[in-house]
Parts: structure tokens; C-alpha cells; sequence
């Protein structure tokens, strides 16, 4: 990794700013109801405790606009993460929380810091200087600390003051644990990928992944393209698709797509049938249609059917590296699900290739199909990964001191 890590640093007696990621669930009493985004930063938090640093956590939760909203405030979340933490290191520990991330408050509970310590800030985004990146709101955040480390991949596609201006105003900047291991497999796939590579893209539109398919098209073996972005691609080879989610002024676009996959020897995977169903609906009867046949016109395709889960994931069985982004149909409606749910299993069951996968509906059949650990790398951020494999940089990792 070519960027400092939190390992390059000496901690012992240091107050660190380390921004994370506690976007957490609330309910409506104000409690966690799924803490995966705190227990994936847990290992950094708990390698600078035992170096010595004083920690500092910052975060946003939800989008409150820049004003204080109580709805949104990470106490609960203080409160989560000393439980895990006393879980963790077998001690209880002590985690401060002060009620604004900037001002007198907050200056003078992180200045009490004693090493082995930590403290979490109020809502960064109670604040509108936070994402407009503000200098001076920047500023105040980095005379709370000496160091700063990121561990929020999450919000690294995001030039905010927290990820981005805080850097300017701080000797050392790093990456935490998390961000390295994102930065790291991330990082491989895009650049020296193990072949076969195979990468399956899905979601609803092909305008949110133009720019991953361009990316990757040079360096995959195989693209399977799923979800209701296929009936673009499948309407610009003169199908009909019925009522299938298409996005007309994309079809030249996915034209130029399939000539280019052509040109670079890409195998370039569409469904070769689908589940179909007059609406998206629990209740509505479904079948399944072979993609030689039209839609019918009141139909519309809501998932891959099973001869397509064989073919895309016999490419997957065959892989060494494999890269998934998006449900391959209505995920979120239990019928139309099926298909994300058995190519979840087909990577899992690929257990000597390196799995990558990001977005939030394919991470979360992932774990509904009970496969998680059997996955290399679940992204934490799914914009930012997406925004990776674009190949773009993401301004929380530029900022950060190179080695």
C-alpha cells in the first residue's frame, strides 16, 4: 500500500482523530440494531488502545442536514461500542462521549484523555461545514488530536472536512485497519487480478455502472450482467423485453459495450431466461421464460431463472478471481430474490478464488444465504467501492501521507 498505515505510526501517548464509520440502524427507542459497522473498525480501535493512543472517534449518522436532530445522535452507539469493547479486551473501558464534535466541550474532554482511552464525538454532519469541507470547521477538529487515522472506507469517495480538510492541519495521516484491507483487495482486483477473472454486475440501471463495465472490461475474463440493467443490453440486441425495467436512452450505449467485450475476447454473459411476473409484487404469478422467446408486453423480467444460474455459475466455478456488485432481481421482494441467492452461494462455494463483494443487496444475500464467511472481502462501502472499481481515486485515500 503505497499510503501510511496506522502500524507506520507511534501511538503511545498520542491523542488520534480517527474518523470511522458508525452510520448505524436506530430504532425507535434510540437502540443499535445491527452493529456490523462498529465491530468491523473494532480491530483499530483496539490496536491503538493497546499502543497507548488516546482515541478519538468521529462519524455521521443518517443525513440531518446540517442542524442537531436528537434522532440522530451516536450516543447510542458510544454506548454499543463500550459493551463490545469491554467484550473484547476483557476490562471495562471507558468511552467518553461529548455532545458536539467542535468547541469548548469537546476540547476539553479530549485534552482529559488518558492513554488506553476513548472518547466519541456527536454527529459530524449536525454541522453543514462538514461536508462542505470547511477549512476553519476542519480546523477545529484537527486541534483535538495530534495524529489522524481513517477507518471509514465508507465515506472515502466523499471530500468532506472530516475525511479530507482535517489532513492538512495533522503531521501524519493514515489508514486504519479496515481501510487497508479494503485499500488492499480492492486494490489487487483492479490491478494485478489472479485469471480467470470474472466480475458480476446487476442492479437496476446501467447508467450506475457504466463506468465500472468500461473499467473492467480490460481487465476481466468473463462480465455476467444480471438484475434489470440485462434488458438494456438485451433490447439493444433487438429482444423483446415486454414491460422490463429499460433505460431507452442507454441502449447505444450498451450497443458499444457488447462490440467492445467482442473486441477484447470478453465473455459477456446475458440471461439466457428469466422470472416473470405482470408486476413486482409477493402475490403476483410468476414464471419462467426462455430469453429466445419475446416477453409477452403486460410482463416484465424480475429475475434471472435457473438456466442462467447455471451458466453464470459455471464461469464462476471456474474463476480465480471474482468481483460481484448488485442483485441479479428484485431482491428485496422474497419471489424475485432467488437468483441473487443462489449465485451468493455459487462464489461462496468457490473456495480457492478471491471473492469481492460490494453493494449493499449483494452483501446482504451474502449474509441471508448464511455464506458470509466463506467470502474473502465484504466491502464496507458500497459507493466507494463502486466508485474504485471505476477506477476513480476516492479523496479519503489521496489525502491520506503517502509511505
Amino acid at each position: 500500500m503505497a499510503k501510511l498505515s496506522i502500524q507506520d505510526l507511534q501511538l503511545d501517548g498520542h491523542r488520534v482523530f480517527m474518523r470511522v464509520d458508525f452510520n448505524v440502524p436506530l430504532d425507535e427507542a434510540g437502540r443499535v440494531t445491527d452493529d456490523t459497522r462498529i465491530r468491523e473498525t473494532l480491530p483499530t480501535i483496539e490496536y491503538a488502545l493497546r499502543k497507548g493512543a488516546r482515541v478519538i472517534l468521529a462519524s455521521h449518522l443518517g443525513r440531518p442536514k446540517g442542524k442537531f436532530n436528537a434522532k440522530m445522535s451516536l450516543k447510542p452507539a458510544s454506548e454499543r461500542l463500550r459493551m463490545m469493547l469491554d467484550e473484547q479486551l476483557g476490562r471495562s473501558c471507558n468511552v467518553g462521549f461529548a455532545p458536539d464534535c467542535i468547541g469548548l466541550a469537546a476540547e476539553e474532554l479530549a485534552k482529559k484523555l488518558e492513554k488506553g482511552q476513548t472518547l466519541l464525538l456527536e454527529n459530524l454532519r449536525f454541522h453543514a461545514a462538514e461536508e462542505a469541507n470547511d477549512e476553519n470547521f476542519a480546523r477545529q477538529l484537527a486541534a483535538l488530536a495530534d495524529l489522524y487515522v481513517n477507518d471509514a472506507f465508507g465515506s472515502a469517495h466523499r471530500a468532506h472536512a472530516s475525511t479530507v480538510g482535517i489532513t492538512k492541519f495533522l503531521s501524519k495521516s493514515a489508514a486504519g485497519l479496515l481501510m487497508q484491507k479494503e485499500l488492499e483487495y480492492l486494490g489487487k482486483v483492479t490491478t494485478n487480478p489472479d485469471k480467470p477473472f470474472v466480475a458480476i454486475i446487476g442492479g437496476a440501471k446501467v447508467s450506475d455502472k457504466i463506468e465500472v463495465l468500461r473499467n473492467l472490461m480490460s481487465k476481466v475474463d468473463a462480465l455476467l450482467i444480471g438484475g434489470a440493467m440485462a434488458y438494456t443490453f438485451l433490447k439493444a440486441q433487438g429482444r423483446e423485453v415486454g414491460k422490463s425495467l429499460v433505460e431507452d436512452d442507454k441502449i447505444d450505449l450498451a450497443k458499444t459495450l457488447l462490440r467492445d467485450a467482442q473486441a477484447k475476447g470478453v465473455r459477456l454473459l446475458l440471461p439466457v431466461d428469466h422470472v416473470i411476473a405482470e408486476k413486482v409484487d409477493p402475490a403476483a404469478a410468476s414464471h419462467v421464460i426462455s430469453a429466445d422467446r419475446p416477453i409477452p408486453a403486460g410482463q416484465m423480467g424480475l429475475d434471472i431463472g435457473p438456466a442462467t444460474v447455471a451458466a453464470f455459475s459455471k464461469e464462476i466455478a471456474d474463476a480465480n478471481t471474482i468481483v460481484w456488485n448488485g442483485p441479479m432481481g428484485v431482491f428485496e421482494v422474497a419471489p424475485f430474490a432467488h437468483g441473487t441467492m443462489m449465485i451468493a452461494q455459487a462464489v461462496a462455494a468457490n473456495r480457492r478464488a478471491t471473492s469481492i463483494v460490494g453493494g449493499g443487496d449483494s452483501v446482504a444475500a451474502v449474509h441471508q444465504s448464511g455464506v458470509a464467511d466463506k467470502i474473502t472481502h465484504i466491502s464496507t462501502g458500497g459507493g466507494a467501492s463502486l466508485e474504485f472499481l471505476e477506477g476513480k481515486k476516492l479523496p479519503g485515500v489521496e489525502a491520506l501521507t503517502n509511505k
